[in-house]
């Protein structure tokens, strides 16, 4: 019989200097990982060797030039540089910077081109990747940029689940940049993840306020009366189960983001702070609304810890559990969506089945 092919997910890796090797070597050193997909590590053999020997792991990889050359049951190395790279754990170096975009270019290019299912992308230093070729925030913004699709920042852990309305933005900007145009394209967004990647048929989701208290009737700021809750009405009359905006502060303590299947938090603190509050080192980075999966792990570089192996790798290793699962919904998906597309479309073809069925 033959085997199967497996889910193929491309692996940026991320800083050199940072954790992610470690949090990729770890998760994948595990052989039943290998049962669920085919892992492709885009960075060296030479690199990774180096850095296997140096985490003292039992690892062995298999190096190609090609993804048709990826072998299943093994973690493939896809030689991007033969040189050797001057790695320094825990500090930060735009020269080990621009290895890290070289890796992620080439995951994203495969990515588009198909040659693989999956992005999991390991961490990267914002800093340590500025350029003249790379001049992006991070990864999503550039994910945003080459792939199809309105990408969300979206926050998952089990059932918890924080979108944001505003990501890398400065808190000093926030408020211009929230308008009627980004709050309908951002919940819309989330809606259509949450039923394609999610299986969830009438998502409830909750908006978190801009202003603490939301407002209070405009003694603290007008925005969540002029801005949000005028585009809320407009979304519940397309039929999108939305509520809000609710004051951030009590939001989470009180509990009341377990009755709903998503939260739209207005900026990158007020969703990211409660979220990895009770999810960090499980949590789950996706980038929703585009057309391929890419997930990564909820945590940075974290320069303190590396070298000294002891990085936890439950959040990478949820990374790629979260994108296996996202791949797997979302085909369930399109398949429903085009067998109800052809039955729409061929009722005769129909008819003939349900006489045939009786």
């Amino acid at each position: 019989m033959t085997e199967q092919k497996k889910i193929i997910i491309g692996v940026s890796i991320g800083d050199l200097n940072g954790i992610g090797s470690e949090v990729v070597l770890k998760t994948f050193q595990d052989s039943r990982m290998l049962e669920l997909c085919t892992p492709v590590l885009y960075a060296s053999s030479k690199t990774i060797n180096h850095l296997i020997k140096s985490y003292g792991l039992d690892i062995r990889i298999h190096g190609i030039d090609s993804i048709d050359k990826a072998l299943q049951n093994r973690i493939n190395v896809f030689n991007l540089w033969n040189e050797h790279v001057p790695i320094q754990l825990g500090k930060e170096d735009p020269k080990i910077g621009s290895y890290a975009i070289k890796s992620f270019k080439e995951a994203v290019k495969h990515l588009k081109e198909k040659k693989t299912d999956i992005l999991v992308t390991a961490p990267i230093n914002k800093s340590a990747i500025q350029s003249e070729e790379f001049s992006f925030p991070g990864h999503t913004d550039y994910l945003d940029k080459e792939l199809n699709g309105e990408a969300l920042m979206l926050m998952i852990n089990n059932g918890l689940r924080v979108g944001l309305l505003t990501d890398h933005v400065a808190v000093k900007d926030v408020v211009a940049t929230i308008n009627e145009e980004l709050i309908v394209k951002k919940i819309n967004t989330m809606n259509r993840s949450l039923i394609q990647d999610f299986g969830i048929r009438r998502p409830k989701i909750a908006v978190l306020g801009i202003n603490p208290h939301t407002g209070d009737n405009g003694v603290i700021g007008i925005e969540d009366d002029t801005v949000l809750r005028p585009t809320l009405d407009r979304l519940r009359n397309n039929d999108i189960l939305v509520y809000g905006p609710y004051a951030a502060d009590s939001f989470f303590g009180s509990d009341n983001y377990k009755n709903f299947d998503a939260i739209m938090a207005s900026y990158h603190d007020q969703g990211l702070i409660p979220f990895k509050t009770l999810s960090f080192g499980e949590g789950v980075n996706f980038t929703a609304g585009l057309d391929r999966i890419r997930t990564s792990p909820d945590h940075g570089t974290a320069f303190d810890v590396a070298g000294k192996n002891i990085a936890e790798h439950t959040s990478f290793r949820e990374a790629v559990y979260q994108a296996i699962n996202i791949y797997r919904k979302r085909n369930e998906f399109i398949e429903l969506s085009r067998n109800a597309f052809n039955v729409k479309n061929n009722p005769e073809r129909n008819n003939k089945k349900q006489f045939a069925d009786r």
